[in-house]
C-alpha cells in the first residue's frame, strides 16, 4: 500500500507505459529473425514467457494505479470557488465549457456584416449578398470571458489538489 498524489500516480503511468513500450520493441524485433541458407543463422535473445510476464505485470501494475485514479476521482471534492466538486464533475464540466468556449470564440470574432464571395453573379442576380450575424457580439464575448474565467478557476484548482491530496494505491 503506497500513498500517492494524481500528479505522482500519472508520473508513474507515464514511466509503466515507457518500460511497456521498451518490452514490445523488444518483443517486435527479437521475435523473429531472418537467416540465409548458406550461413550460420545470427539468434536474438528472446523468451516470450519473459516477455509476456513482464507485459502482464505491467498491464496489471496501471490499471491498479488507474483504479486508485478513478476513485479518488469520484470521492473526494474539491473546492472550485464557493463550490465543492469531485473530480470527475470537475473533467466533465471542463470539457463542457471548452466546447463551448471554442463556439464563443468563433462567435465573438465575427463581424456583424460580412459579404459573401460569390464566384459569379448569374444574370438575374447582379448584387452582392451579405451575411448579418444574428446576436449581440458583445453578449458573446462576455460569455467568453465568463467561461473562460469558470474553466481557470476549474483548472487552478484541479491543479492544486492533484499535487497536493494523496490517496492509497494497493501497489
Amino acid at each position: 500500500m503506497s500513498k500517492m498524489t494524481s500528479a505522482l500516480a500519472n508520473k508513474m503511468i507515464r514511466k509503466l507505459n515507457e518500460d511497456k513500450e521498451f518490452w514490445l520493441q523488444k518483443e517486435r524485433e527479437a521475435s523473429t529473425f531472418v537467416a540465409s541458407v548458406d550461413e550460420e543463422p545470427v539468434i536474438p535473445e528472446y523468451d516470450y514467457s519473459e516477455v509476456a510476464a513482464k507485459i502482464a505485470e505491467i498491464d496489471a501494475e496501471v490499471t491498479t494505479i488507474r483504479h486508485a485514479i478513478n476513485v479518488n476521482n469520484c470521492a473526494n471534492l474539491v473546492q472550485v470557488g464557493d463550490a465543492e466538486m469531485t473530480v470527475d464533475t470537475i473533467l466533465v464540466r471542463m470539457a463542457q465549457l471548452n466546447a463551448r468556449k471554442n463556439i464563443l470564440d468563433r462567435m465573438r470574432k465575427q463581424l456583424p456584416k460580412t459579404r459573401l464571395n460569390t464566384a459569379t453573379y448569374s444574370s438575374r442576380k447582379s448584387a452582392p449578398e451579405y451575411q448579418y450575424v444574428n446576436y449581440d457580439i458583445e453578449q458573446v464575448k462576455k460569455d467568453y470571458d465568463r467561461i473562460d474565467g469558470e474553466i481557470s478557476a476549474m483548472q487552478i484548482a484541479l491543479d492544486k489538489y492533484n499535487q497536493t491530496f494523496e490517496f492509497e494505491v494497493n501497489i
